[in-house]
This record gives C-alpha cells, sequence and structure tokens, in this order.
C-alpha cells in the first residue's frame, strides 16, 4: 500500500476508533464496516496488530482524562477497585474464550448482516435507558449490582456493533445508578478491558506471529503511529464531549444514527457492496 494511502486511511480509522470508543456507537463495529469499506485489508494478520494499537490510542486518552480518579482507586477503602475488577472479569472469560470465533464471524461472508443486528440492539437499549432517566423518581448510589450488570454487559459488547460505553452505560442506569456516575464507571472500565487486550493480543503476535508485525514494513509502522495520535486525540475529545452531555440522559440521536447505521449494513449486504476479503 503506497505510503500517502496507508496514512490517510490511518488518520480516518484513529480518528473513527477514537470518537466511537467513548460515544455510544461502537467502536469495533465502526472499524469493521469502515476496514471494508477503504479495503485496508494489509493481509497476513497485520490488521489485527493496527486495531490493537487503535486501541491503545484510545487506552491513553482516557488514563490522561481520570488519572486522578485512577490513582484514587488505590486508596482505602479500596471499594471502587474490586467493583472495577469484578466487573471486569467477564469480558475477561469471554474474550479469551470466543473472541477468535467472534472476529472470524464478523470479519466473515455474514458479517455485515450481524453488524446491523448489533447496531440495532445498540440502539434499542439506549432507548430503553432514555426512557427510565425520564421516568424514574430517584436515582441510587452506585454500588455492587451496578458494577456487576456494568461487567456483565462489557462481555456482552465483545460483539462488534454493541456499544462498550453505551450498553455499559445503559446496563447501569437500568439497575438505577446516576447516568454521571455509570458513565464515569464505564470509562474507567475501559481501562484494564482495553490493556488486557492490547497485553494478551501483543503478546501472541510478537511471539507466535512476529511475521504479521514485520509485514506492516516502514510504511505500515508510520500508518500505525499516525493512527494511534489520532485516536488518542479524538478519545480525549469525545470523553470530554460525553462527560458534558450524559447527564441529561438524551440517547435519542445516537439510537437514530445506529438505526439508520443498521439499516445501510443490511442495504449494502443485500446489495453485496464490500464482500469480505477472501
Amino acid at each position: 500500500m503506497p505510503i500517502w494511502e496507508m496514512i490517510w486511511k490511518s488518520v480516518v480509522l484513529g480518528t473513527v476508533q477514537g470518537l466511537t470508543e467513548f460515544l455510544p456507537v461502537s467502536s469495533s463495529g465502526h472499524l469493521v464496516l469502515l476496514q471494508r469499506m477503504l479495503g485496508y485489508d494489509l493481509g497476513g494478520g497485520s490488521m489485527t496488530f493496527v486495531n490493537i494499537m487503535l486501541h491503545f490510542g484510545t487506552l491513553l486518552a482516557v488514563i490522561l482524562v481520570f488519572w486522578k480518579d485512577i490513582l484514587a482507586l488505590f486508596r482505602k477503602p479500596f471499594t471502587p477497585l474490586l467493583w472495577l475488577i469484578v466487573a471486569t472479569i467477564p469480558a475477561g472469560i469471554v474474550g479469551l474464550l470466543f473472541e477468535d470465533g467472534i472476529d472470524a464471524a464478523f470479519s466473515g461472508e455474514k458479517g455485515l448482516l450481524y453488524l446491523a443486528v448489533c447496531f440495532a440492539a445498540t440502539a434499542l437499549l439506549l432507548l430503553l435507558a432514555e426512557l427510565c432517566v425520564r421516568r424514574r423518581k430517584r436515582e441510587q448510589a452506585f454500588g455492587w449490582k451496578h458494577a456487576v450488570s456494568m461487567g456483565v454487559m462489557q462481555a456482552v459488547a465483545l460483539f462488534p456493533g454493541i456499544s462498550r460505553s453505551g450498553s455499559t452505560i445503559a446496563a447501569g442506569t437500568l439497575a438505577g445508578a446516576k447516568t454521571q456516575d455509570a458513565a464515569r464507571f464505564s470509562f474507567l472500565m475501559s481501562i484494564p478491558i482495553i490493556l488486557g487486550s492490547v497485553a494478551v493480543s501483543l503478546k501472541g503476535i510478537v511471539f507466535d506471529e512476529p511475521e504479521t508485525v514485520t509485514a506492516l514494513g516502514v510504511n505500515g509502522f508510520l500508518g500505525v503511529l499516525i493512527g494511534v495520535f489520532f485516536s488518542a486525540v479524538f478519545g480525549f475529545l469525545a470523553i470530554k464531549f460525553m462527560l458534558k452531555v450524559i447527564g441529561k440522559g438524551n440517547f435519542k440521536w445516537f439510537s437514530l444514527y445506529l438505526v439508520l447505521l443498521s439499516l445501510a449494513c443490511l442495504w449494502l449486504d443485500v446489495l453485496g457492496i464490500f464482500p469480505a476479503a477472501a
């Protein structure tokens, strides 16, 4: 791939990853769809490495925004830290057991159809959360049941198209937590799950399939670095935006966007546009 093409595609993917990781619209679903549309398939498993590094960029963003909250986790009574550990377990188990199968399914021939279903499911979850916010009379202090429900939903969000931030915030809200508390905890939850995914995936690639990294070449590494930078910058902006608007519990515009995106995926699937790579 020519260097100019690598650069602009990396800018697009990094920007989209940064924005959609923390907006309730599914970053993984957008990456799967965009990589098909852009024809950005490096072959040999190199795209897995690219996606890992794009997620690393958003990890940098959330650490930059929440560094004070992260330090507070390690102060007595350590309850928030225990919440975080418990909430991370479901996604860790599901990821280790089924991540390869999920990736294969969504990159296969029926990938667009699966994306359409998952985008629609996220839209429904967000609408339910908004209805909950509008109708309930009181909110609960954040506790164990909110952390557990959000942890379970984070495991479900390993399916591309199911927004991690959107589904976990919705789960916490539906369980009775303040939307702001659920959002803050959701962003903190992204740290161990992204860090763990990056560490496990990099270990597997570097030690078991090092050729997938070396196959990138100089142009590929430049593209990765650019993608990481844009992912971090736009991830930072997306977090700041969400923290300002989340208190209103207004998710309907995100839901509408996801419904339109779901319909677009169905249309592309029917027409056979942007098929899976051979």
